[in-house]
C-alpha cells in the first residue's frame, strides 16, 4: 500500500466510555468482519475482559476503507488498555500512531483518565479527534461535554463528532475524519529497518509473536534482524497483519502495523518499546524505551502444599503472555513454599490471581500487598525492600523512604469535603484544586502508594455514588516513619501476617488483625495471647480463652481445701503446657484473615 494511503490511529478513553464498542462498529463498517461473524467486544479475547468490560491486552487490527474521495485506505487501529496500571502499554501504543480518537461519554463527561490519556497523546504530538459517544442516552448532555472539552482539555468543542457506537450513529463521519485529519506516516528512504515492538504474546506453536509498527525499511520472511536493547539476532519466520485474526503477508512496509514471528522462545527477550533493526546495518533505536518495573508485591502460596510445582508451571505460562509479571520462589514458616510476585498495580494483581484460579484451576492464597521501600542503613548502604521479612532491625536503619503517587481525583462539588477527609486519612495532602465546570472539581493530591493499593479507588466510587474517578502517576520517594508490624501468637511471630506500616497506623492495624485472629484461632487447653508488636513494643493484644474443664466436678461436699488443691494442680499443668505447647494455626484461619 502507498504510504500516503495509510493511517495509524489509536482509541483513548476513560474506562467504560465505549472504546471497545466503537472498535466493533469500525470493524463492521469497513467490512473487516462479516456481520454473521460479528460479536460484541471483538478485540477482547479473554473471558475476564468481556466480563469486566475492560481491555487488558492491547490488540492491533488492519482495516481497508473506500473513502468518499474514491481512494482506498489502509487503517491500522492499535487498541490500548484503559486502566491506569497499564499506562506504559498505552504510551507505547500511542507512539506507534499518528492520531488518536478521544472518546468521551455524553452522560458522564470528561473523567480523570480522559485527562491523563490526552496528556499522553499530546506528549507524542498526535492529532486528536474528539468523539462524544452515547448521544442516544436519555440523560446525554452534548453541549456540556463540548464546553468541558474547551475548558479542561483546550480542544475546540465544535470539532467533536457526536456519535453513538451502539446505534451506529456518526461512524462514517469518524472514518472520514481519520482520513482527512490524521497525517500519513513519514519514512526516511535512506534509513534501514526500524520497527517498534508494541506488545508480544506467546503462541505454543510459533513461539513469541511480537506486534510491531514499521517506521522505516521493510520486514519480510527470511530477513536477519536484531533487537537493539538486548542485542540478540534472529531470523524472521513470518510477518502479517490482523483482521482481527492474524493472516500472513509477504512484507510489512513503512508505516504499516502487524506482527512478526522469529525464532524467539522466551517472551522476556522481547521488551515492549524495543526496536527491530537489520543485523548487517542497524539503524538507531526509536526513542522512549524504558524497562517495566513492578510496583506492588504479594506472596502467592498454594493452599495445598503438593500444588507448588503446578503453581510454578502456571505462573511461567502466565508470564509468557504478560511480561510485566515477575515472580521468584520464597518460603514461609506458616504457609510453606510459594512465590513472591511483582505486579504493575492492584488491578493487574487481581487479574493475575483471578486467571490462576479460573484458567488453571489453582487454589491459592495471597498475602497483604506491599510496595518497594528504599532503606538507608546506618553505614550508608542502601537496600530495596518489598517483603517485610527482609526489613533489617530498626537499630541499624537510618531512614526508610516510601513511594509516593500524584493522584488526580475528579469529583462532584458536593463531595469535596468527603474526598479531602479521605486523602488525609490515607496520609496524603492536597496539592491543588481546580474547578472544571459548575458541577465538578479536580483535586490533585500527593498520597503514599501503599495507602492506595487496597481500597482507595473503591472508597472514591462509593463516597461519590459512582461519579468520582481517579488517575495517578508515580512521584518519587519520600522519607517516612515506617515500621514493621509483627503478629505474635503465644509469643511466636507469624511471618504471613507481618507488614510494613506507618508508625501512626500500626496500632489500629495491629488491633484489627489481633481481633480477626482471635475469632479464627481455635481454643486450646490454656490461654493464648495474640499480640501486635512493633520492635519490642506491644501495640495491641487479644486473648483466646482457654477451654474450661471443671476438675472439681468429682469433689462433692467436704472441705474447700480439697477443691483448692485440685485447682492449684490444674493451674500448674496449664502453666507448663503454655510454656512448651505450640499453637497450630489452621490453614483456613490464614485464608480468612488474609481475605479480610
Amino acid at each position: 500500500m502507498d504510504i500516503n494511503h495509510i493511517r495509524n490511529f489509536s482509541i483513548i478513553a476513560h474506562i467504560d466510555h465505549g472504546k471497545t464498542t466503537l472498535s466493533d462498529r469500525l470493524l463492521q463498517m469497513t467490512g473487516t468482519v462479516e456481520d454473521r461473524e460479528l460479536e460484541d467486544q471483538m478485540l477482547d479475547a479473554m473471558d475476564l475482559e468481556r466480563e469486566r468490560g475492560i481491555t487488558i491486552k492491547a490488540h492491533p487490527v488492519t482495516m481497508y476503507y473506500d473513502a468518499d474521495d474514491g481512494e482506498r485506505y489502509e487503517l491500522n487501529l492499535i487498541d490500548t488498555p484503559g486502566h491506569v496500571d497499564f499506562a506504559y502499554e498505552v504510551s507505547r501504543s500511542l507512539s506507534a500512531c499518528e492520531g488518536a480518537i478521544l472518546i468521551i461519554d455524553a452522560a458522564q463527561g470528561v473523567e480523570a483518565q480522559t485527562v491523563a490519556n490526552v496528556h499522553l497523546a499530546m506528549k507524542q504530538d498526535l492529532e486528536i479527534i474528539p468523539v462524544i459517544n452515547k448521544i442516544d442516552l436519555p440523560h446525554a448532555d452534548v453541549a456540556m461535554v463540548r464546553q468541558q472539552l474547551e475548558d479542561i482539555l483546550a480542544i475546540p468543542g465544535d470539532d467533536a463528532i457526536a456519535a453513538s457506537a451502539k446505534e451506529g450513529i456518526g461512524i462514517k463521519e469518524i472514518l472520514e475524519s481519520i482520513i482527512k485529519r490524521v497525517p500519513a506516516p513519514k519514512d526516511d528512504p535512506d534509513t534501514s529497518l526500524q520497527a517498534l515492538a508494541v506488545d508480544s504474546i506467546y503462541d505454543a506453536y510459533r513461539g513469541v509473536v511480537t506486534y510491531v509498527r514499521v517506521f522505516n525499511g521493510e520486514l519480510k520472511k527470511g530477513q536477519h534482524v536484531k533487537l537493539l536493547h538486548t542485542g540478540k539476532n534472529y531470523e524472521v519466520k513470518e510477518v502479517g497483519s490482523f483482521n482481527p485474526k492474524p493472516y500472513a503477508r509477504p512484507v510489512l512496509g513503512p508505516g504499516e502495523t502487524g506482527y512478526v514471528t522469529c525464532n524467539i522462545k522466551t517472551p522476556s527477550e522481547v521488551k515492549i518499546g524495543d526496536t527491530f533493526a537489520e543485523t548487517k546495518k542497524p539503524a538507531n533505536p526509536l526513542p522512549g524505551f524504558q524497562e517495566i518495573h513492578p510496583m506492588v508485591f504479594s506472596g502467592v502460596y498454594p493452599i495445598n502444599a503438593a500444588d507448588f510445582e503446578h503453581l510454578k508451571t502456571n505462573l511461567a505460562k502466565l508470564q509468557l503472555n504478560d511480561s510485566a509479571l515477575m515472580f521468584q520462589s520464597e518460603s514461609s514458616v506458616a504457609l510453606g513454599f510459594g512465590f513472591r510476585c511483582g505486579f504493575l498495580g492492584l488491578l493487574h494483581m487481581e487479574i493475575i490471581l483471578e486467571r490462576l484460579r479460573r484458567e488453571y484451576d489453582q487454589d491459592i492464597i495471597a498475602t497483604y500487598p506491599s510496595v518497594i521501600y528504599k532503606v538507608t542503613m546506618s553505614d550508608g548502604e542502601e537496600l530495596e525492600v518489598d517483603n517485610p521479612a527482609q526489613l533489617p532491625e530498626p537499630t541499624v536503619i537510618e531512614t526508610i523512604e516510601e513511594p509516593m503517587v500524584k493522584a488526580f481525583i475528579m469529583t462532584p462539588n458536593d463531595y469535596i469535603g468527603d474526598m479531602m477527609s479521605l486523602i488525609s486519612e490515607k496520609r496524603g495532602y492536597l496539592d491543588n484544586t481546580e474547578t472544571l465546570d459548575v458541577h465538578r472539581v479536580m483535586l490533585t493530591a500527593m498520597v503514599p502508594l501503599n495507602e492506595i493499593v487496597i481500597d482507595f479507588h473503591d472508597r472514591i466510587k462509593s463516597m461519590t455514588r459512582g461519579y468520582g474517578s481517579m488517575d495517578y502517576e508515580h512521584a518519587g520517594y519520600q522519607v517516612s516513619k515506617m515500621v514493621k508490624l509483627e503478629m505474635l501468637v503465644n509469643k511466636e511471630p507469624v511471618d504471613a501476617f507481618s507488614c510494613i506500616v506507618h508508625m501512626d497506623k500500626a496500632e489500629n492495624r495491629g488491633r484489627a488483625l489481633a481481633a480477626k485472629l482471635q475469632e479464627v484461632i481455635p481454643r486450646q487447653q490454656y490461654q493464648v495471647a495474640i499480640q501486635a508488636a512493633v520492635g519490642s513494643r506491644i501495640v495491641a493484644r487479644e486473648t483466646v480463652r482457654a477451654m474450661r474443664k471443671d476438675v472439681t466436678a468429682k469433689c462433692y461436699g467436704g472441705d474447700i481445701s480439697r477443691k483448692r488443691k485440685l485447682l492449684e494442680k490444674q493451674k500448674e499443668g496449664k502453666k507448663r503446657m503454655k510454656s512448651i505447647g505450640s499453637v497450630n494455626i489452621p490453614q483456613d484461619a490464614f485464608i480468612k484473615v488474609l481475605k479480610a
